[in-house]
């Protein structure tokens, strides 16, 4: 970073802000909670810290008291200010929401929204999570700040997902760790963070027994070193008796006096917050590399998915037009199910009819006869009109000109005494008058109907048949 590209530098970090925001990450692969909390520190170390810092580099150095349950951060922070600012108790999780803790006239700094936008500002009182709580306070020179974070290895979440955040924002870190727990996996993790981004670290081994202290911290130091942590300042405060829930003086020296230096030399604090804010832009690179790879993770695996998706499809599809091709779709379970649907209802019954119809008009049209329907009708007609149960007395008009005669109806013989029906000049055939209707047809002459046949035909057993049958065989054929 060089003085004259900071205005570039902040609008090309602003265009990363947004290119993580993209990054979804949706698929849950191998590898992919790392890369989602990698991005989401990420951005909000951009938003908490490189920014802010790249804006406005005179103001007050942040340092973030951090560290494991029970380490005595809060403490050592309550003491350093003489004055109970953050609680420490016996109950765990205890710091629910952070304590910034500055000299009066820094309070500007961390009012507004420069750094930590995401959390709200209180004052006063016990804050509410979510939230910042200020403490201005004289006993801190001017230009340095402590902030007291929740505990990295905390059960809550949200508060191990806080820790890291306040870490991610600040100029320096003062990592308190004890003598029984300086070895635990969570605490190396960070302390691995701290090296790859090149962050001002100071560590506090706090609780050291009087009579462990050089073999406990030259055990330490020698960790540090292999874990490449050998420039860390490592102070230790030996195990001791609190006084009104405060270190005593002695106790608390090694500290104070390092911040007290730090907080002397504005030359310091400038180069410590240079390097910390170097070493922040310089892991930029590996850090979205490692994001990049991640993404391409995430395209390959959708890839395969689309491409299993579209093949599962192709195949069902050329497995439905092979068995529409073949006819086995409408076998089975299919055809039972359209049966039960189409077999009963008015579905069936109007095909039904609509199909009889249509038979009936091609067999008319092929054979030349006319429908069922058109025979039956009339022979209805014929037949109700010319017969009459034995026995009774024929209506007026009951027998119609033409009609087949019953021969043993009365209305088929004539009466003896009466005047046998006028014969015509046209061989014989008379006319029966039927008062009220036209004559429409021969009548036959009486031999004939006492013989069932008109006089020159000649009789068949169709016909003698047919003189006993009240029906016309118009009526038979169609019935």
């Amino acid at each position: 970073m060089t003085p004259e590209t900071p205005g570039a530098l902040a609008d090309a970090l602003t265009a990363l802000r947004a290119e993580l925001d993209a990054i979804p990450l949706g698929l849950d692969v191998p590898g992919v909670e790392e890369a989602r909390r990698a991005r989401d520190e990420l951005a909000a170390q951009v938003d908490d810290y490189v920014l802010p810092r790249l804006r406005q580099m005179d103001a007050p150095l942040l340092m973030v008291v951090g560290g494991s349950t029970g380490a005595g951060k809060s403490t050592l922070v309550n003491s350093l200010v003489g004055a109970v600012v953050s609680e420490a108790g016996v109950l765990r999780p205890t710091t629910r929401a952070p304590v910034l803790v500055c000299h009066p006239e820094d309070v500007r700094w961390f009012e507004g929204e420069r750094v930590l936008p995401a959390l709200s500002r209180t004052t006063g009182g016990a804050a509410p999570a979510g939230s910042l709580r200020l403490v201005p306070t004289d006993v801190l020179p001017a230009g340095l700040a402590l902030l007291d974070s929740p505990d990295i290895d905390s059960l809550v979440v949200s508060n191990r997902t806080l820790a890291r955040q306040l870490l991610g924002a600040a100029d320096a870190w003062l990592f308190v760790t004890t003598a029984a727990r300086y070895a635990d996996a969570v605490q190396w993790e960070l302390l691995h963070a701290a090296r790859e981004r090149s962050t001002a670290l100071a560590v506090v081994l706090d609780r050291v027994p009087p009579d462990a202290v050089e073999e406990v911290s030259g055990h330490l130091r020698s960790m540090l070193a292999e874990h490449g942590l050998s420039r860390p300042r490592l102070l230790v405060v030996p195990e001791t008796e609190l006084e009104d829930g405060l270190l005593p003086a002695a106790a608390l020296a090694p500290v104070r006096r390092w911040l007290d230096e730090l907080a002397a030399d504005a030359q310091a604090r400038a180069a410590l917050v240079r390097g910390t804010l170097q070493g922040a832009l310089d892991s930029l690179g590996g850090r979205v590399g490692g994001l990049a790879a991640a993404l391409e993770a995430q395209l390959a695996v959708s890839s395969d998915l689309q491409a299993g998706l579209d093949g599962a499809y192709d195949r069902a599809l050329e497995e439905v037009d092979e068995a529409l091709r073949s006819g086995a779709l409408l076998r089975g379970e299919v055809l039972a199910r359209w049966q039960d649907v189409v077999g009963t209802g008015k579905v069936m019954r109007a095909l039904e009819g609509r199909v009889g119809w249509v038979r009936d008009r091609v067999r008319a049209l092929v054979t030349g006869k006319p429908a069922a329907a058109a025979e039956l009708r009339p022979s209805r007609r014929a037949s109700t009109r010319s017969c009459r149960l034995p026995g009774t007395a024929p209506p007026s008009g009951s027998c119609e000109p033409g009609a087949s005669a019953c021969p043993d109806a009365p209305c088929s013989r004539t009466p003896r005494g009466s005047t046998p029906p006028r014969q015509s000049s046209s061989g014989g055939r008379g006319t029966r008058s039927v008062p009220g209707r036209r004559r429409s047809s021969s009548s036959y002459s009486a031999k004939g109907l006492r013989s069932g046949r008109a006089p020159g035909s000649r009789r068949s057993a169709s016909t003698a048949r047919g003189s006993r049958s009240c029906w016309p065989s118009s009526s038979i054929r169609a019935g």
